[in-house]
């Protein structure tokens, strides 16, 4: 059965894995677009939220200067930009709620923000209260997810505040309810790695405070123990993670300048050595991170070799899907739920992280390639090659 879901892709349901793919009806092109969108809902990752990297509410935009996140990340207050009409951050235009404070990069943000979920979710004045509901939730949920963050607690929170505003709550359970909810794989006897046994007394304090924070009789369903892990294994493996840095989007406009090669070279100088320093002090966490629920990302199938890929590309949620090769009309979209270094990991690795992760083991046609290789984790093949290296020696 397929389902349409705009004029280059259609939705069609896989019996054979009982779940859905997305197809191409056209011929795509590499490094074509083939589709942007904007998640149902997303949130900025607690622990970002908390090491001060500044983004709208509703968005994700940053809401820093490239020049000032440069000086944050660098811990260097000094630090000069060259190019700032590169920068596209506008803080004249940045606004708030007037009742919590919470920032957003403009009105129809803020608008959007308050129509859609922040009426219910908005603290007011409490919003410094340590012993708020909300606040003691997200606080029980950095306690148990550190960084590097794959989900955010506030996406539940938002899903809910979302039934409770609608006119029409059976419409926005329905939305919701296309997104895989599944704890267990029982084909495959795996379960999501945050729902284990050792992570029972966690899962039963964030309920008893999501309850306190957020119970509602629309949603009643959510909350009891079985639909609590239900919904936590919803935003866990469907959760899709978004990243927007106005630095990134600075360089970005700095390589479009029209400069000689002298300019061109000092520039990209000092970009390099811009970026060797923001590694130093900062690491991977370079951007305003979080993660949202796409409806028509969540039905593309993981391939370790994807034919297509996904980017954020306008500083904000919105997602764009590009082509990483040429795709020819009814062949299948897929993308790599692994980051380019798992990629490059063995097939058992690959393995273990998708079936911890996603509760399915991979059968792209990398991976049945690779069937007859040792079940031994990249860690473990690079340790009995060192072992090897000493022997030899």
């Amino acid at each position: 059965m397929a389902t349409s879901a705009g004029s280059g892709v259609e939705v069609r349901s896989l019996e054979a894995k009982k779940g859905k793919g997305l197809y191409a009806k056209t011929h795509f092109k590499k490094e074509e677009t083939i589709l942007t969108e904007a998640p149902l809902v997303c949130a900025q990752f607690s622990w970002n939220e908390l090491y001060k990297y500044e983004a709208c509410e509703f968005c994700l935009r940053s809401l820093e200067t490239a020049e000032e996140m440069s000086r944050r990340l660098t811990n260097n207050p000094s630090l000069v930009l060259p190019h700032p009409e590169c920068c596209e951050v506008d803080s004249s235009v940045h606004t708030c709620c007037p009742h919590c404070q919470v920032k957003y990069c403009r009105e129809a943000c803020r608008v959007a923000a308050w129509d859609r979920y922040h009426r219910v979710l908005c603290m007011g004045a409490s919003r410094d209260d340590s012993k708020h509901p909300l606040a003691m939730l997200q606080e029980a949920w950095r306690n148990i997810h550190y960084p590097p963050e794959t989900a955010s607690i506030m996406l539940l929170a938002k899903m809910v505040a979302m039934v409770r505003q609608n006119p029409d709550p059976s419409a926005v359970l329905q939305k919701f309810s296309q997104f895989v909810q599944t704890t267990v794989n029982e084909n495959e006897q795996i379960a999501h790695k945050l729902l284990g046994k050792e992570f029972q007394t966690q899962l039963e304090l964030l309920q008893g405070l999501a309850r306190e924070a957020l119970y509602h009789d629309d949603v009643q369903q959510w909350f009891t123990p079985e639909g609590f892990r239900s919904i936590f294994a919803l935003i866990g493996t469907n959760g899709q993670g978004i990243g927007s840095s106005s630095i990134s989007t600075w360089v970005k406009n700095c390589e479009k300048l029209s400069q000689g090669e002298k300019e061109k070279e000092e520039m990209d100088k000092f970009i390099d050595e811009m970026y060797e320093e923001l590694d130093k002090e900062a690491g991977a966490f370079l951007n305003c991170d979080g993660s949202g629920l796409f409806e028509l990302q969540s039905t593309c199938n993981h391939s370790c070799t994807p034919n297509a890929e996904i980017n954020f590309l306008h500083g904000d949620h919105t997602l764009t899907l590009m082509a990483l090769k040429d795709i020819e009309p009814d062949e299948e979209i897929c993308i790599s739920y692994l980051d380019e270094c798992s990629l490059e990991r063995s097939r058992h690795s690959r393995q273990n992280i998708l079936r911890e992760n996603y509760l399915f083991n991979c059968s792209c046609q990398l991976c049945l390639e690779q069937a007859d290789e040792p079940d031994e984790t990249s860690e473990e093949e690079m340790s009995e090659g060192d072992e090897e290296d000493e022997e030899e020696g």
